[in-house]
């Protein structure tokens, strides 16, 4: 059963939470073991509408920041001496996610049932990365989890950084393209056919109209019929059997716009879908790879990533395979975590890693070269994060300088677009009315 509690600590701070339990003595025994004094217990009964959530409970998404705050705090918990346990029951308190909430009570309890940390962590892959629970995993064995959770932080933070800088820099040109593109077709579907009349009629039916005016009428009309739909084999047929007369009129008149948006509305699911299968995920990993400009940022934010996080690994004491197989699932890219497989093999067979990074068609050379110091050395880890840092910086600097270039590319196209249908559209009237004018 859930229920909900109000306590008091051994210091007299009050707290709140809930936890699953078979019975109230079962959560009081509970309680009591981490040295907690139950106030008041009670069955959760039904979900309440939560304020983050809305009708259906809380949502399942953790904010990456929720998570460095949270990994940093236990790490401070934990270093102070207080036993996991505690910590983990303060934290899920505290949490102000109702998610986070949940999934922290859930860990309490594995941990109190003797699960170790990575264990129960494992359960919420939605929350904890693979990286995330290998490295909590190693920082238990080696008994340095409170320096573990430390540099887990640090690399929680640096990929949100990344992913913030990403977002900030894609939001003013999706947003202007969004504009741009519901306001084209609102012109061809509501003034282009008014204002086409109003030629029509000043020209008469044989006016001569500039080419880039009749391919303007000729994508509005194409857009408010319907004959994409109708020249369907059988479907004229089987829609004119429709019983009801306003949908049988519905279906014999969709405009081809309409008609054009729900096939690639369509198709877009289709593809994400298959995006979504490992073949189709692969494919479409190589095709960025391939892609000018976005195979940069890629290139650049993996090698990052891959040398903080492998560097982490191996700081922990996870050996060099273990520490491959799970950095190549945290890149984010399948070509990349391929290339990487196939690394850990050589490495099996005895060969330093280097020797493959270095023939490899994503990793630049200064990597491997730097990486055939760490282990001349015994400094890989350092090393590493240097790299890591390097290579952070890099992209920041790339993405900043494709956000101030993306601005006036996209008012240069907008402004271009508007000027030419304002042309297309007031030449032809001030030709005719000057031809009307002289007759």
């Amino acid at each position: 059963m859930q229920f909900n509690y109000k306590a008091t600590t051994k210091d007299g701070r009050s707290i709140s939470g809930s936890a699953e339990a078979a019975d109230r003595q079962a959560l009081i025994a509970m309680l009591r073991k981490q040295d907690v004094h139950p106030i008041l217990i009670e069955s959760a009964g039904k979900k309440k509408k939560s304020k983050n959530g809305g009708l259906f409970g809380p949502p399942k998404k953790v904010k990456l920041m929720d998570l460095v705050i949270f990994t940093r705090q236990l790490s401070t918990m934990i270093s102070a001496g207080v036993p996991l346990t505690r910590s983990l029951a303060a934290l899920q308190s505290d949490s102000e996610n109702p998610y986070m909430h949940e999934v922290l009570a859930t860990v309490t309890k594995e941990v109190e049932s003797g699960a170790p940390l990575g264990d129960a962590f494992a359960k919420f892959p939605n929350v904890f990365s693979d990286v995330y629970v290998n490295m909590v995993r190693a920082g238990e064995e080696g008994g340095i989890l409170d320096e573990i959770l430390g540099r887990l932080a640090t690399q929680v933070e640096q990929d949100a950084s990344i992913r913030k800088k990403i977002k900030s820099a894609m939001m003013y040109p999706i947003v202007i393209l969004s504009i741009t593109i519901v306001a084209f077709f609102g012109v061809m579907l509501f003034i282009v056919p008014k204002l086409g009349g109003i030629l029509l009629s000043l020209g008469g039916p044989n006016a001569k109209l500039p080419i880039y005016t009749q391919v303007l009428l000729n994508i509005s009309h194409f857009c408010v019929t319907s004959s994409i739909v109708n020249s369907i084999p059988f479907y004229h047929f089987f829609a004119s059997l429709m019983p009801i007369p306003i949908l049988r009129s519905i279906l014999l008149g969709i405009p081809n716009l309409i008609f054009i948006l729900a096939l690639g509305l369509v198709i877009t699911i289709y593809v994400l879908r298959y995006i979504k299968t490992p073949k189709g995920k692969y494919q479409f990993h190589a095709l960025l790879l391939r892609t000018p400009v976005v195979k940069t940022v890629i290139l650049k934010i993996a090698i990052a990533r891959f040398s903080r996080t492998f560097a982490s690994l191996m700081s922990s004491g996870v050996s060099v395979l273990d520490a491959l197989e799970v950095t190549g699932a945290a890149l984010g890219n399948k070509v990349i975590e391929e290339e990487l497989r196939l690394a850990a093999i050589e490495v099996k067979n005895g060969k330093q890693l280097s020797e493959p990074l270095s023939h490899s068609k994503h990793f630049p050379p200064i990597v491997a070269q730097m990486l055939m110091v760490g282990e001349e050395t015994g400094k890989i880890d350092t090393v590493l994060v240097k790299i890591a840092d390097f290579y952070e910086e890099e992209v920041s600097v790339l993405i900043d300088g494709l956000a101030a270039i993306i601005e006036p590319i996209m008012i240069i196209f907008l402004g271009a677009g508007v000027g030419l249908i304002a042309a297309s559209v007031m030449g032809p009237i001030a030709n005719l009315s000057k031809n009307i004018g002289n007759s």
